[in-house]
């Protein structure tokens, strides 16, 4: 592969995962790539913390192993050797007065076998019997994207979705799921919903199939072996991936460098960083915007041509929440924990919806200090519960604590703690995301060297993030690749 002429170059708006992972991929190709990032470090929502000694993620803690991105990107930078499985997968809905175990054949909540659910006692037997309903109704017609919780609560009842759904994509997208579009946040089971009339037969269509019965979409574990880990973690942390990635993608990573204005000139682009009395510009052919949809949007409605990419990149909401990590003392534990954690319905209460027991999921955490301490993790706010994260870290972390107490019985007071907030950190792929993503890559590409990536266009995990920053990378090659990095004046806007 022949390299690009000199003197090409690419700003990357962003040093979030999906940035770094954008400028990694255009290494080595006789590009100079710039990366430009506002806060002061990279990294995103990849940032290690100290907690008793030991060194966490503070941010996402776990990557999905079934999809190759991640796991590819962190060979191509050399820590495949510190990819680590998790000890337990197995998690729990607290509710109801109990930790009650999560169902493993479901999608996103959605139940496939109907037994396996009426044995958890998540559901009381008038919420069994309506769910029950969905074997029997016929198909529920869908014209358009629809919210989760208004295809799912009419084939199985609003009660499901409040105690199992819910807290499984409260967990994902810190969301709600009246809100949030079924198109794009359960892709797999809105494909396939229109080949059959139970919403339950659909979910088992996508799932390994039991023993005794054909083969589901999805391999089956052979006898004797252990299943494939569904998630996986770096020993040093996941937040050790984004310094690596930058080393690796040869690029120039500028921190603390807000980006307040994008311009197109005749050769190319022109950015405008620093103070309105004091402005800096950098000159590039092509320009990579791996931003939250807010930020993007601003950057963008200053191109005429890019309006409408602004307004559906303004449309996206966001919602915030935050990690209170907790230390204990081996003793606080009535009795250790077998399972990796527990979800909680928003319609008990609880200030906490998730929590993590780390030192169990992640056993080599607990090799690191020989198990002197546990560390769990909780997760704090949804969307439209913001006031909660007005509180001060001390009242997060008794709320946390105490939640633990009346879930577990969790005696005492943690010897650590750490609490790290995330205000707007996560996007909201509300009904019609699919649309708004649509519209925003169509202006975009209207624009001749511009690209976008993140998690604010097609899924919010590590692996989705990486594939957008590849498709994005990709865009931008082709375009420098056919000589049309420098148009002339008359094609400029």
């Amino acid at each position: 592969m022949q390299p690009f002429p000199r003197g090409q170059s690419v700003a990357i708006v962003g040093a979030g995962i999906a940035g770094l992972a954008a400028a990694f991929f255009l290494r080595a190709r006789g590009i100079t790539v710039t990366v430009l990032e506002g806060s002061p470090r990279a990294g995103g929502k990849l940032v290690l913390a100290q907690v008793a000694g030991l060194t966490v993620d503070a941010g996402a803690e776990a990557l999905l192993a079934r999809r190759a991105e991640g796991i590819d990107l962190i060979g191509a930078v050399g820590l495949s050797g510190q990819l680590v499985a998790p000890g337990t997968t197995t998690a729990s809905i607290w509710t109801r007065g109990a930790l009650r175990p999560l169902p493993r054949r479901q999608v996103m909540g959605v139940p496939a076998d109907l037994d396996e659910l009426a044995s958890t006692g998540i559901l009381s037997a008038a919420g069994l019997a309506r769910a029950a309903d969905d074997l029997q109704l016929p198909a529920t017609a869908r014209s358009g994207d629809v919210s989760v919780a208004s295809q799912v609560g009419a084939r199985f009842g609003q009660e499901l979705v409040d105690r199992l759904v819910d807290p499984l994509l409260g967990g994902v997208y810190a969301g709600r799921s009246q809100d949030l579009s079924f198109e794009a946040t359960l892709p797999g089971l809105a494909a396939v919903s229109g080949q059959h009339r139970s919403l339950a037969a659909a979910a088992a269509a996508l799932l390994p199939a039991q023993p005794g019965t054909q083969p589901g979409r999805l391999p089956v574990t052979p006898p004797g072996q252990r299943p494939a880990p569904v998630f996986t973690t770096l020993a040093g942390g996941l937040g050790s991936l984004p310094p690596a990635l930058a080393a690796a993608s040869g690029a120039a990573v500028r921190t603390g460098t807000m980006v307040r204005e994008l311009a197109r000139t005749p050769r190319g682009w022109r950015l405008t960083t620093g103070s309105a009395r004091a402005p800096q510009q950098l000159e590039a052919d092509a320009v990579i915007l791996a931003l939250p949809a807010r930020p993007a949007a601003r950057l963008l409605a200053g191109l005429p041509a890019a309006a409408g990419a602004a307004a559906a990149l303004a449309e996206i909401d966001y919602a915030s929440m935050a990690v209170v990590t907790l230390a204990y003392p081996a003793g606080a534990f009535p009795q250790v924990p077998h399972g990796s954690g527990y979800l909680v319905p928003a319609v008990d209460g609880r200030a906490v919806k998730a929590v993590t027991f780390s030192t169990v999921k992640w056993p080599h955490l607990q090799a690191a200090d020989g198990g002197a301490v546990h560390l769990i993790r909780c997760s704090v706010g949804r969307a439209g519960e913001e006031a909660i994260l007005q509180r001060a870290d001390s009242e997060l972390v008794r709320l946390a604590a105490g939640d633990l107490a009346a879930a577990i019985g969790l005696r005492g007071q943690p010897v650590d703690a750490l609490v790290t907030r995330w205000g707007g950190g996560l996007p909201q792929y509300n009904v019609g995301h699919l649309d708004r993503v649509a519209r925003i890559r169509a202006g975009v590409a209207a624009q001749p060297g511009l690209a976008v990536c993140g998690a604010a266009y097609d899924g919010i995990g590590i692996p989705a993030c990486i594939a957008t920053a590849r498709l994005a990378a990709d865009q931008i090659l082709a375009y420098l690749e056919t000589g049309a990095a420098r148009p002339k004046a008359s094609q400029a806007r």
